[in-house]
C-alpha cells in the first residue's frame, strides 16, 4: 500500500480523525431523529457493531432539539447532516452536535454561511463540506461538459475557500459520487491539492449485494493509495450492515487489525453438510468476539478441509453429515455435523478467557 497521506488533524468529540490517526467507521441513522428513543437504541447497537461516529439527519427544529437529549445517552460523536435551512445547522450545533454536514451550495447566501461559520467557531464544532456529483453547480457542468471528477473537486474546493475567507479552517472535506471510477479519480485529484481530512464512500451505493462490491471497489482503490482519513459505506438497509462491510475492507487492506477473520471454501459437489448455513452462522457468531485476532476457517470437505484449515487458528471441515473440529491445523475431534456450530464457539470462549486472563497478569 502506499504510505498514508498526512493531514490536518480535526478533532470530532471523543475522537480525531487525519494525521497518524486510525480511519474510523461512519454509518448514518435511517430512524426519526425526532423519535429520540428510536435513534439512541440503533445507535447503542452500531456502537456494539464497531461504528465510530454517527450522523443524524437534521430536517426539522425538534430534530436539532432532540441531538441533546440523545448525546446524553450514547458514547459516539454525533454529526448533524444539514440541508438548505442554515438555521437547523445553528440550532443543530447549539444542542451539542459535535460535527455539522453541510453544503454551502444549498445553504443560501455567504451571509447564511457566515452564520453558520460563526456559531461552528464559538462552539469549536468541525464543519464537514459534503459535495455529492448529483448536486453540482449548473456552471461547473457547462464548464466541464457533464458531471465530471474536476468538476466536483473545483466545486468542494470553492466552498472550503469560502469558509477559509470567513475565517475558519476546522473542516473536513466530503466529495462523493455513485460513479465508482469518478468517485475515485476525484479524490486522487483532491488529495494532491488540500491538507484537510477527506471523508470518504461510495454516495447511493445500492442494495446489500451492489452496494459492497461497489464500495469494496471504490473505497479500497482509495485507500490503497493512501487517500482517506475516514469512510462510511453506504447501503439500502440496516445500518449495522454499513459497519460490517466497513470493517471487512479495512481488515482486507491491513489498516484495521483485530476482530476474527472467517474464510470458507465455495462448496463443491463433495460437500455433504450444510456449508452455506454453517458459514453464515460461524460468520454472525464471531462477531461477539471482536476482541480476538484470529482466523476461522469453515471448509466443506476432509479433501482439502484439514489442509486449508492447518493455516487458521480454529477450523472445521466438513464429512457426511459430520464433520472434523481442527485447532491450530491439528484435529481436535469428530462430531455430528449439528454439533459443530457450538463446538466452534466453544473454542474461542476459551481462546477468550485465556486472553483476558494473559492481559490482567500483564497489567499487574
Amino acid at each position: 500500500m502506499a504510505e498514508r497521506m498526512k493531514t490536518k488533524e480535526i478533532h470530532i468529540g471523543n475522537r480525531v480523525i487525519g494525521g497518524d490517526n486510525p480511519i474510523l467507521i461512519q454509518s448514518m441513522c435511517n430512524t426519526k431523529t425526532e423519535d429520540v428513543e428510536a435513534t439512541v437504541a440503533q445507535i447503542l447497537a452500531l456502537e456494539k457493531a464497531g461504528c465510530d461516529i454517527i450522523r443524524v439527519a437534521v430536517p426539522t427544529m425538534e430534530a436539532a432539539g432532540a441531538i441533546s437529549k440523545i448525546k446524553k445517552q450514547i458514547h459516539i460523536p454525533l454529526v448533524a447532516d444539514i440541508h438548505f435551512d442554515y438555521r437547523l445547522a445553528i440550532a443543530a450545533i447549539e444542542s451539542g452536535a459535535d460535527k455539522i454536514r453541510i453544503n454551502p451550495g444549498n445553504i443560501g447566501s455567504e451571509e447564511r454561511v457566515k452564520a453558520v461559520v460563526d456559531t461552528a467557531k464559538k462552539y469549536g464544532v468541525p464543519i464537514r463540506v459534503g459535495v455529492n456529483s448529483g448536486s453540482l453547480e449548473k456552471n461547473l457542468i457547462e464548464k466541464y461538459g457533464g458531471v465530471t471528477a474536476e468538476g466536483i473537486v473545483e466545486s468542494a474546493l470553492d466552498k472550503v475557500a469560502m469558509i477559509e475567507r470567513l475565517g475558519y479552517d476546522n473542516l473536513v472535506i466530503s466529495i462523493k459520487s455513485s460513479d465508482v471510477m469518478m468517485c475515485v479519480r476525484a479524490h486522487e485529484l483532491i488529495s494532491k491539492k488540500t491538507h484537510y481530512p477527506l471523508h470518504v464512500g461510495i454516495t447511493e451505493a445500492g442494495t446489500l449485494s451492489s452496494g459492497n462490491i461497489k464500495s469494496a471497489v471504490g473505497l479500497g482503490i482509495i485507500l490503497y493509495q493512501g487517500i482517506g482519513d475516514t469512510i462510511r459505506v453506504s447501503l439500502t438497509g440496516d445500518p449495522l450492515e454499513e459497519i460490517k462491510s466497513a470493517k471487512r475492507i479495512l481488515k482486507t487492506l491491513g489498516l484495521r487489525k483485530g476482530g476474527i477473520e472467517v474464510v470458507s471454501c465455495p462448496t463443491c459437489g463433495r460437500t455433504q453438510i450444510d456449508l452455506i448455513g454453517l458459514a453464515n452462522k460461524v460468520e454472525n457468531m464471531v462477531t461477539e468476539f471482536d476482541h480476538l485476532n484470529l482466523k476461522v476457517a469453515v471448509m466443506g470437505c476432509v479433501v482439502n478441509g484439514p489442509g486449508e484449515a492447518r493455516e487458521a487458528d480454529f477450523g472445521v471441515a466438513g464429512g457426511i453429515k459430520e464433520g472434523l473440529l481442527i485447532k491450530h491445523g491439528e484435529v481436535v475431534r469428530k462430531l455430528p455435523e449439528s454439533d459443530l456450530l457450538q463446538a466452534l464457539r466453544a473454542e474461542l470462549v476459551k481462546a477468550s478467557e485465556e486472553q483476558k486472563a494473559k492481559e490482567a497478569k500483564e497489567a499487574k
